[in-house]
């Protein structure tokens, strides 16, 4: 027993120190998105604006995992008795949309402005993307400690990484226009950061969505939860399974499965624990499993 409150005080100290992670990441790059987007626009360069809408994007991303970590805390009401877990959801659908109107609306300037380039200032283009890597490399070093033991950890960790390559790419492409005058050239990284964060969206859009409509969450394979829990000991059959996300980082399901009759209750109960035990290795925290016998017929056109 002394061993568990060990283990839950771990977690929570962990859990606290990631929280703090978030917050120091969401200021720190939010700062550098507001100095970003001021030095894009006096320097009229879209590759600076095109990265702080990816940025503002991260901001976003941060934001969305603080709020989930928050919102796991929250106690249920007799109205909401999943808690506001959903609302996590519902904010990465929120941002998936606005960075796509924000691709939409920089994807339009930077066509334009490739057949019509624009005098930048190479060497402070690449001066403000050089703080960009810092800021990044900072921010991701946040995470580093806990990105093995906290999924949200290390999503944040990789992200941050990859937008400190994104900015090398910013102060490259600002070198080589200090030098060669080759104003053409800012557009066309602004087109591929563009890309990127296109890539990134749509899987948002899509995961996010799915979510929302209660569908199975992309990582997680009915077909191989239902054969794992058929093969637990004593479960004769399955049926009606159904797994759906409750949050951004929170899987819940339920199914109906017929155990065998020459179980007693008590045996009954640990099939029963066993399949949880089993699922929660699989991310999917919150079962609900109906015992049914094959003596009731079914009517269930699904049986």
């Amino acid at each position: 027993m002394h061993h568990h409150h060990g283990h839950d005080h771990h977690h929570h100290s962990a859990a606290a120190l990631t929280g703090k992670a978030f917050v120091a990441g969401i200021v720190l790059n939010s700062l550098y998105v507001a100095v970003q987007l001021g030095a894009g626009i006096i320097t009229h360069s879209v590759a600076l604006m095109t990265d702080a809408v990816h940025n503002l994007g991260d901001v976003a991303t941060l934001g969305l995992s603080y709020v989930a970590l928050r919102l796991a805390k929250v106690r249920p009401t007799a109205h909401y008795t999943y808690g506001y877990k959903k609302t996590t959801v519902l904010a990465a659908l929120t941002n998936a949309v606005i960075l796509l109107i924000a691709i939409g609306i920089l994807g339009f300037e930077s066509v334009e402005r490739l057949g019509k380039p624009q005098p930048i200032p190479g060497f402070t283009v690449a001066l403000v993307a050089g703080l960009g890597i810092m800021v990044n490399a900072a921010s991701a070093f946040f995470f580093f400690k806990h990105k093995d033991g906290e999924l949200n950890a290390k999503g944040a960790y990789l992200h941050l990484l990859s937008d400190a390559l994104v900015s090398l790419g910013v102060v490259v492409a600002g070198i080589i226009v200090n030098y060669t005058k080759w104003y053409w050239l800012d557009p066309v990284v602004s087109i591929i950061i563009l890309a990127v964060i296109l890539y990134s969206t749509w899987s948002l859009m899509t995961d996010s969505l799915r979510m929302s409509l209660d569908g199975v969450p992309r990582d997680v394979d009915i077909e191989m939860i239902e054969n794992m829990i058929a093969g637990v000991k004593g479960v004769e059959q399955l049926h009606h399974t159904h797994i759906w996300a409750m949050s951004t980082t929170e899987n819940a399901l339920t199914t109906h499965v017929i155990l065998s009759e020459a179980l007693s209750f008590d045996e009954k109960m640990k099939v029963v624990h066993e399949i949880k035990h089993r699922l929660q290795h699989n991310n999917i925290m919150h079962a609900t499993i109906e015992i049914e016998s094959t003596e009731v017929p079914c009517e269930d056109e699904e049986c």
